[in-house]
């Protein structure tokens, strides 16, 4: 108890640089929280965008980006027909830019796709889907940047199509993209086939049995379920491995803050640490009590960047521009890892103060001034 008293009062006493060091963590924690549960939220919400209504996936082996991807048209009819698939829908995905607009997505489905058959029609009706070679359904956010109603033409790269329908999906990048008729994209991108086929199978169980046939048949294809996929894209990998990236430089400068207040803490205090040492101090109980003032600035800059970070999130998630672009669903897991991962890095900063705590001699510390 005497070394909690004691931790808590040299804090108080320095409370101004405690402060700051607490402000540190805090904003490094609400960094790296919300970079990462951001980006996660992005994989979550691109992932979904290929698995929509399915739970496999079907793209050309050994691309780099699924919109380098193509399978062939025959190659998927091939796969509707197979017993074993309860159906199969091939999805073209393209990019153009617009006036004003350097990047719109763009889907080419067909009017069975669960992009069609599920999304909130605001405007339009699903059974006039894919009727004329020029016309397309745009997504809420879409229409909205492009100032677009039903009955409008709309410039899409160098062409004009005419908007049927404005739907509204839970899916941020189809709800900020446009919807075309399969073959209308086909001859829009110059491709013969799709960018990938989505699968659903009659049995959840026949999943490793689809997949050896797709190697079998087609060779330069691969089939993986959702999950498999979400771990192997590489692009997962990298957006991943940037998120860790950034908010670990965050917390390392929070560390830094934290280091530089023990220090600073410790040649403030040598006369103070000598006294108690004289008084019965080991060098243990010594670094004990640097290390306790070290661990609970952590500690409590990470509780409150938890909360900085949460309120962040949620306030992202209001800007109507980045509707459905913001997952605010935190994993349990995620909480442990940046709190301990504040915790540990707290603690490290604390050590070579907490050394040079224990290398002070009593008398010399005594004519400090």
């Amino acid at each position: 108890m005497i070394f909690l008293r004691l931790i808590l009062l040299n804090l108080w006493r320095h409370r101004i640089r405690s402060a700051i060091s607490i402000a540190g963590v805090t904003f490094s924690v609400a960094a790296m929280l919300t970079v990462v549960t951001v980006l996660q939220g992005a994989i979550g919400m691109f992932s979904g965008l290929l698995s929509s209504g399915a739970e496999m996936i079907v793209f050309e082996r050994n691309v780099s980006d699924l919109f380098f991807s193509e399978v062939p048209a025959a190659s998927a009819s091939a796969i509707a027909a197979w017993p074993m698939v309860a159906h199969a829908d091939p999805v073209l995905f393209g990019v153009v830019s617009s006036a004003d607009h350097p990047i719109i997505t763009c889907f080419g489905v067909t009017r069975e796709d669960a992009r069609i058959r599920k999304a909130t029609w605001l405007a339009g009706n699903a059974s006039t889907f894919g009727q004329h070679e020029n016309e397309v359904v745009l997504g809420e956010r879409a229409a909205d940047f492009l100032n677009a109603t039903t009955g409008m033409q709309v410039p899409i790269g160098h062409e004009m199509f005419h908007v049927i329908g404005i739907v509204k999906t839970a899916n941020g990048f189809e709800d900020g993209g446009v919807f075309m008729p399969l073959h209308a994209a086909q001859t829009f991108f110059h491709k013969e086939g799709s960018s990938v086929i989505t699968i659903k199978l009659h049995e959840k169980n026949q999943t490793a049995e689809f997949k050896a046939e797709v190697k079998r048949t087609f060779p330069n294809l691969i089939a993986l379920e959702d999950a498999e996929f979400s771990r192997t894209y590489s692009q997962f990998k990298i957006l991943k491995a940037t998120a860790w990236a950034v908010g670990g430089c965050g917390l390392a400068l929070g560390g830094l803050g934290v280091a530089n207040t023990m220090i600073m803490s410790v040649f403030a205090r040598i006369r103070e640490i000598a006294i108690l040492r004289v008084n019965g101090f080991s060098n243990t109980q010594i670094a004990f009590t640097i290390l306790g003032e070290s661990a609970l600035i952590s500690v409590s800059g990470a509780l409150l960047g938890m909360i900085v970070g949460i309120v962040a999130m949620y306030a992202l998630k209001l800007i109507p521009a980045l509707h459905g672009y913001v997952d605010v669903t935190i994993h349990p897991m995620l909480i442990c890892v940046v709190v301990l991962l504040a915790f540990v890095t707290g603690l490290t900063g604390a050590l070579y103060p907490a050394a040079y705590a224990m290398r002070i001699r009593a008398v010399e510390a005594l004519r400090f001034e």
